[in-house]
């Protein structure tokens, strides 16, 4: 085989492991076309795996006789555009992630080592009509089968094989194909998610929403954040400003939070723009994502709709970016690897030189401030888009119900408003942040919890299957009916879970349907769209949900909110517990009064005083962004602060300590160089000590300048850790400290 000897690819291999995470210098063959972005089978010691070509250039470091060839293409064009290639290289450098992990985010996962692959169908179609007609004059009258085959393929023209075959069986089809009669072909099938399509122009908008499209169609790049209250039209003015950028020639990427918002939002992206539009979310089937993709790849599709992963989508010429719910939590990854959606867009939407727009109705405290010091444009939609007024919210003290003998998780009030909600044939939605039946089982005698063995949380209890579940691994235990400490046979239920809401609530109201949305109901394919679209035909129906019904539904019929537990998003050892307390709350009352008729909130909380309550409860996010951001200010946390955790996992506690010591010291010199820049430096152990049966410790620090010097001295440090033993990540300003 003759090579191109002034052809180099630099590959990077397939492999998840930081000693091989580097650039590998392939040969490519004369015979083969090899572009950038190109994903290719390489040999790698003993073995052929996948690889991907980040570039190609005429020299290497390396004696190019010793060079191994690319093998073969796995796919004949490039899969990687240039765009994506360029971002990789800021990822990497800006969280300190390994190169082949972010390059697996650009793919749907099931395309390496060749999981998943376009599906075809076999179809039969007639090859000369005139000679079929005549060819069945000439069967004998008792090969019926044959005859009626033939007549059927007169009248269809064409018909997939499978279904032919299941009428008149393989040998006559066969047998008319070798006479030339029919011709079989092969016909891609694509894999099209659910989702309800019915072409519509949308609805006209009002003046408040044509200026904010402009607003976005003559922002030519940066950030717009779109502040609009619950039900001002911000999704038509997306679509609206998306149809710009289309007229233009280019292409919109359109994030939302949470998977169960895709189907809804999908819909209606694609009543408005057909088969444009392509949907990315982990709810898709394999051959779904795989399908979707590829028409993004291949520019038949021009607006991706999706969760935090749709940012990666392959599109080229992007006009348009836009972030709904921007302030939630999901749109920064935890997990390896780790990034912050907003930053990686607005990576994209430099590269573009076109608009991210960040939409809320209670935007991030750092979004918020960096509009208000000029960093982001602002636009705000303060009110509704049908002009109703935002649904009037009761503050129900918990406290004061118990001295009434209100025992439940449904107050008294509770009950009286839902009662005449079922009386008016309307929908309620039942809001509690917590899945299962109760957050855990205490024996009364001496206090022992049910905790899980792999990771160091108390087991919930969900009564339906009448299990003990760890919600961090999902391992699950028998209902214990012995305390195993001190014997006892007496247990306590902790905190309400929506499995007893429903319970309660089906006592209450025997005869309406009570519908439950977690992620217990919502594991299967499909399950978001099947259950919203039965609560949505149901008149009257209650939905009990967490956080996944709290934003972005938008059904005109709900006309009362009911918040069981607003607590348990303030009590966390977090400073944004305040923040996301006051999100949660005016996110899941804006599902009221979306329609003709007026809403209504009731929200039971045991700390009915606590100013996040009065703020909420009167919808005045600028009142609580004053008092909040003079809290962050005075305490030295985000915006006014960058938050750093190093994090160390492994199963071994003594390598765990090696390696935290070794870094810690290295973090140390760093810190005695910059003195006044660090505000916080501490080494210990996770407030969840173990998770899937890793045990974590971690560095966290806080910084409060310089920081572009440090935080790369920060990686390097890391860099000395042994990750073969411990696990180590950097993670800046990340949502959850647990």
């Amino acid at each position: 085989m003759c090579y191109n000897v002034n052809m180099i690819a630099k590959v990077i291999v397939d492999i998840g492991n930081s000693e091989v995470d580097k650039v590998f210098d392939y040969l490519i063959p004369e015979s083969m076309q090899v572009s950038i972005g190109a994903f290719v089978r390489v040999p790698f010691g003993h073995r052929t795996i996948e690889g991907f070509v980040i570039d190609i250039c005429e020299n290497s470091d390396y004696d190019i006789d010793k060079l191994k060839p690319i093998q073969s293409l796995i796919f004949d064009n490039p899969i990687i555009k240039p765009e994506l290639i360029q971002l990789m290289s800021y990822m990497t450098e800006h969280y300190h992630l390994r190169k082949v992990d972010v390059l697996r985010l650009f793919l749907p996962s099931e395309l390496r080592n060749g999981k998943v692959k376009a599906k075809y169908i076999s179809i039969i179609e007639v090859k000369d009509y005139e000679a079929l007609s005549e060819a069945i004059t000439k069967v004998r009258s008792n090969a019926k089968n044959m005859i009626a085959l033939m007549e059927y393929m007169l009248d269809v023209k064409s018909e997939e094989l499978t279904n032919l075959a299941d009428k008149f069986g393989y040998a006559n089809i066969n047998k008319l194909i070798n006479q030339g009669l029919l011709i079989k072909y092969e016909n891609r099938d694509l894999r099209t998610p659910n989702s309800e399509v019915k072409l519509t122009e949308g609805v006209k908008l009002n003046e408040l929403q044509l200026k904010a499209v402009d607003c976005i169609n003559n922002t030519k790049g940066g950030t717009v954040l779109l502040f609009g209250v619950t039900g001002s039209g911000k999704t038509e003015v997306y679509m609206n400003a998306i149809k710009q950028v289309l007229l233009q020639g280019k292409t919109a990427i359109m994030l939302v939070p949470e998977i169960g918002l895709t189907p809804q939002v999908a819909s209606n992206f694609k009543n408005k723009f057909g088969d444009l539009v392509a949907i990315m979310h982990s709810g898709l089937s394999a051959g779904e994502r795989y399908d979707e993709w590829e028409k993004l790849l291949n520019g038949e599709a021009k607006i991706v709709v999706g969760a935090r992963s749709a940012i990666f989508a392959p599109l080229d010429n992007i006009g348009l970016i836009v972030i709904d719910e921007e302030h939630d939590s999901s749109y920064v990854s935890d997990s390896n690897p780790r990034y912050n959606t907003i930053e990686v867009a607005q990576a994209r939407a430099r590269y573009n030189n076109c608009p991210l727009v960040l939409g809320s109705a209670t935007p991030s405290i750092e979004s918020f401030y960096k509009a208000q010091i000029g960093e982001y444009k602002l636009f705000e939609m303060p009110v509704r888009a049908n002009r109703q007024a935002l649904p009037k919210m009761t503050i129900v003290d918990m406290y004061q119900g118990l001295f009434m003998g209100d025992y439940g998780s449904i107050s008294s009030t509770l009950q009286s408003k839902l009662s005449q909600v079922i009386k008016d044939k309307k929908q309620a939605l039942i809001f509690i942040n917590r899945r299962g039946f109760a957050s855990f089982k205490r024996c009364v005698n001496c206090g022992f919890v049910p905790t899980c063995s792999d990771c160091d949380v108390a087991l919930v209890y969900h009564k339906e299957d009448n299990q003990l579940k760890c919600h961090f691994c999902d391992k699950r235990y028998k209902v214990i009916t012995k305390c195993p400490q001190c014997g006892g046979e007496v247990f306590r239920e902790g905190a309400t879970g929506t499995q007893k809401v429903v319970d309660e609530l089906r006592r209450l109201f025997p005869d309406v349907p009570i519908f439950r949305m977690d992620n217990d109901t919502t594991k299967t394919k499909d399950a978001h769209h099947k259950i919203l679209s039965e609560f949505a035909n149901s008149y009257p129906a209650i939905l009990v949900g967490t956080q996944m019904i709290a934003k972005g539904h938008d059904f005109p019929f709900i006309t009362l909110v009911g918040i069981v537990d607003a607590d348990l998003a303030l009590h966390q050892a977090d400073y944004r517990a305040t923040e996301r307390c006051y999100q949660l709350v005016t996110q899941v009352a804006g599902r009221a009064g979306r329609g003709e008729y007026t809403g209504e909130v009731v929200l039971q909380t045991y700390s009915a005083r606590h100013y996040v309550y009065t703020y909420a409860s009167s919808y005045d996010y600028v009142g609580f962004y004053k008092k909040e951001i003079a809290l962050r200010k005075t305490t030295h946390f985000p915006p006014f602060a960058t938050i750093i955790r190093v994090l160390f996992s492994g199963d071994v506690l003594s390598d765990i300590m090696t390696e935290l010591k070794a870094v810690h010291d290295k973090i140390l010199l760093i810190k005695d160089r910059y003195p006044n820049d660090f505000i916080f430096f501490k080494a210990v152990a996770c407030p969840v000590k173990k998770i899937k049966t890793k045990l974590r410790y971690q560095i966290l620090m806080r910084l409060v300048g310089n920081e572009d010097i440090i935080i790369p001295l920060i990686y390097d440090a890391v860099n000395i850790a042994n990750t073969k033993k411990v696990n180590v990540f950097v993670e800046l300003n990340p949502q959850n400290l647990s």
